[in-house]
């Protein structure tokens, strides 16, 4: 019994998950902060917030090159969840930055939504660093949890309500779903160890047909494709990034689908990489309707927020292919393409927080008529991350969609990544579309509105160097991105 809890103590090891609880710790203690502050005074909790975060950064950077695993195997803090830590906290940053002032404005100070993001970014990491499914589940529930109390925070909002609730009733779901899938994995298998399912899988192969097998990876893959939005797992993505408060939808476009593929390409490359043959087969085709889907719905919207909403759908889409590709390039590219997309998409969505009216009713292709001459900086801000969303040289967007497309050619996967060209051609009449409305239309309204806050503007500025710097300079983050792929 003695041996048995020594075993227990050294196998513990809080190096493999200091960086969530470095923020576990500053969230729960802003918590508490917050019942002392007075009403709306939320300016301290976000500084504090962010300044949690800047640490956060630093001891997750520590980790890298020197990997630690703890709990019996069930985490492993390693380059690849280092790399994903990193881009979660990039964008818990840029989200917080946009946050004070448009809370203020929506006339929603509370400080309860500074601490959920941390938690949020909190379940990211163990969703990335995770090696066994029941560890990648309770990421997931946190991450979730905290993500739908957000989506409907302006409780007096109807839109808002529906956002939460909608999101609330179509994630459970999904999530009982992902945790069947687990169960008959574990019934198959005898083991939720990454390491160990890849075992059972190499020894006994009698295992790649065995039915409780299958059914239990279309249902883990059920799970994840809801959480990064990919078709047909897709229809809750407009309402709910509609509705919740933009700088909410800005951050659950890049962190937590950043987060589901880190959890994605860590239980299906890692621990069913045996069954690869069929998995990429079923991704191939959802990889070729989530690219074409998302594209081809977006040009119909006139609501920018909802634009936005089907291109992130496009965007799952592109990264799919990587998994697909199952190789260096590719699986490198869905990691660069993550930090990418979180620069370019919340670069854009912090200029609608600046954009928006109170209600956001004007954030509509309209209500953006002459935008770019009313407001020249943030103008050509906005059309530096439409060129990114793009694709067009020489951005983040172009530099991520050659690594991932690459990737697809490298593996032989021609068609797909011809059909992603195109898809992505496509995507070029409704970003150009915003684009001819801020400079081709005569202004409607004078934007008197519009203010410029430290916070937003420093976002933008990040955004915008981070852009320009990947597309320009790709190849430094590729090739720390091929060290962190597993």
């Amino acid at each position: 019994m003695e041996n048995l809890v020594q075993d227990a103590i050294q196998n513990v090891n809080l190096a493999a998950v200091m960086p969530s609880l470095v923020l576990c710790c500053f969230g729960m203690a802003i918590l508490l902060m917050v019942v002392f502050l007075p009403k709306g005074k939320t300016a301290p909790i976000a500084w504090l917030s962010l300044a949690s975060l800047v640490i956060t950064g630093f001891v997750s950077l520590a980790a890298w090159g020197s990997p630690e695993t703890g709990f019996y195997g069930a985490v492993q803090l390693d380059n690849f969840a280092t790399f994903f830590n990193l881009t979660f906290i990039l964008a818990g940053i840029l989200t917080i930055l946009m946050s004070e002032d448009y809370l203020q404005r929506e006339g929603y100070p509370v400080g309860e939504y500074y601490p959920l993001i941390l938690f949020i970014i909190a379940g990211a990491m163990w969703m990335a660093s995770g090696t066994d499914l029941i560890t990648i589940f309770l990421g997931l529930e946190v991450l979730s949890i905290s993500l739908y109390v957000l989506a409907g925070f302006f409780r007096g909002q109807l839109r808002s309500n529906e956002a939460g609730l909608k999101y609330f009733l179509l994630g459970s779901f999904s999530t009982a779903f992902l945790l069947y899938g687990m169960a008959l994995v574990y019934g198959a298998t005898g083991t939720t160890n990454l390491a160990g399912i890849a075992a059972a899988l190499q020894t006994d192969g009698g295992l790649l047909g065995n039915p409780l097998m299958v059914a239990g990876m279309v249902l883990m893959s059920s799970g994840f494709l809801f959480k990064i939005a990919a078709v047909p797992f897709h229809m809750w993505t407009p309402d709910v990034y509609h509705g919740a408060p933009t700088p909410v939808t800005a951050f659950m476009s890049a962190g937590p689908k950043a987060a589901a593929f880190a959890a994605f390409m860590r239980v299906f490359m890692e621990g069913l990489g045996g069954m690869a043959d069929q998995w990429t087969s079923l991704l191939w085709i959802l990889a070729v309707l989530t690219m074409v889907i998302g594209n081809v719905i977006a040009i119909a919207q006139t609501n920018i927020k909802r634009m936005l909403a089907y291109s992130s759908v496009a965007h799952a889409g592109y990264a799919l292919v990587g998994m697909v590709a199952f190789n260096e390039v590719g699986t490198a590219g869905i990691l660069f393409y993550m930090l990418a997309y979180t620069f370019m998409n919340l670069g854009a969505f912090a200029i609608l927080v600046l954009a928006g009216k109170k209600g956001e009713d004007n954030l509509t292709l309209d209500g953006f008529a002459g935008f770019g001459y009313r407001r020249p900086m943030l103008g050509v801000a906005m059309a530096i991350f439409l060129f990114s969303l793009m694709g067009l040289p020489p951005t983040a967007g172009f530099a991520g969609k050659f690594y991932i497309f690459a990737g697809a050619v490298q593996a032989g996967y021609i068609w797909l990544a011809i059909i992603g060209v195109l898809a992505s051609a496509v995507s070029l009449y409704y970003y150009l579309r915003v684009m001819v409305y801020m400079y081709f239309r005569d202004p409607v309204e004078d934007f008197a509105w519009v203010k410029m806050p430290v916070g937003a503007m420093v976002s933008i500025v990040i955004a915008i160097v981070g852009v320009l710097l990947l597309g320009i300079l790709p190849s430094s983050v590729m090739d720390l991105a091929r060290l962190a792929i597993f």
